[in-house]
């Protein structure tokens, strides 16, 4: 009987050691996410003449990434994220959590680099104020709010870095401006996590006049969520989830680290009348370095016309 239960432990430290495994590879397997969302009015976009009538329908292309935790000496990062340029988006939005170290503000410029000179909104996340710390790993998977460390990380230069390149801090601030030919309108809160929210400095229906209104918040908190919502923002976008991290097969998430249903841990989503996406994210904290069955990665939206 003693030598079955050593057998028994044994097999079960060597499965646990397998799944840590798999789960420090998926670190690096990014993915991009794309989808399709045809909430403009019809006429809204511009047309280019010269492209076949035949072919895709013109859109307004929206990149958003999330929760870099970035470390120094992330290469393969670095060089996937400064990749996306090449998807020519019309705006960039960032939900925050850029930051895993107090020495990485210089590889998220590098990441973000040429990012930086497209049309772009940012709001930070806790993790972008204050350094990750060793947590009981337990309290995440029992979906517990944890205690931060209240060492202060450099995120007033990186924000300075940010809008220097030209990009715009949405946090709490109602912004409007043009992007790829639309005239749009941000609102952005800071992070409800911790109770940094203040919806009510920036509440109110976005400027009619805008062609596109969106929501971003780094933490989808129902409270943050509904007030978007019962505004007539079409569409909110968020981070912060990590689309669970630890997950089972096919990506079901079984914490979301906020009070959202863990269905919209990650993905794109209705939220009541209003269109939801959450990024899973690019990062983890530089304490908890595995993903299971949910694989890093950033979002690209395509919005398009509502049919005619």
């Amino acid at each position: 009987m003693r030598k079955r239960l050593v057998q028994l432990a044994l097999a079960g430290a060597g499965l646990g050691a397998a799944t840590f495994a798999l789960g420090v590879r998926e670190l690096t397997k990014f993915q991009l996410k794309t989808y399709e969302l045809p909430i403009l009015p019809p006429g809204t976009l511009p047309r280019n003449p010269l492209i076949d009538a035949s072919s895709r329908p013109p859109a307004f292309t929206l990149l958003h990434v999330s929760d870099l935790h970035m470390i120094p000496g992330q290469k393969t990062k670095v060089a996937w994220v400064s990749a996306l340029d090449a998807l020519n988006p019309d705006l960039v939005v960032n939900t925050g959590d850029n930051l895993s170290d107090e020495r990485a503000v210089p590889d998220v410029l590098n990441a973000l680099g040429p990012l930086l000179d497209r049309p772009g909104v940012f709001v930070f996340g806790t993790n972008d104020y204050w350094a990750p710390r060793m947590v009981n790993p337990l309290k995440y998977l029992l979906d517990q709010k944890r205690e931060p460390s209240y060492v202060d990380l450099p995120w007033k230069g990186m924000r300075a870095a940010f809008i220097e390149r030209g990009w715009q801090d949405a946090t709490h601030a109602r912004l409007e401006f043009k992007a790829g030919g639309l005239k749009l309108a941000v609102t952005g809160t800071d992070d409800a996590h911790h109770d940094f929210d203040d919806y009510d400095s920036v509440a109110g229906a976005p400027n009619p006049a805008a062609d596109l209104a969106i929501g971003v918040t780094h933490a989808p908190y129902r409270r943050v969520l509904d007030r978007f919502e019962a505004d007539g923002y079409p569409l909110v976008l968020a981070g912060h989830t990590h689309g669970g991290q630890i997950c089972l097969p096919g990506g079901h998430a079984l914490v979301t680290n906020a009070d959202i249903d863990r269905g919209r841990a990650s993905g794109l989503h209705r939220y009541g009348k209003m269109w939801l996406e959450v990024s899973n994210g690019l990062g983890t904290s530089k304490f908890a370095p595995v993903r299971l069955f949910c694989r890093p990665s950033a979002s690209l939206i395509r919005i398009t016309e509502r049919p005619s």
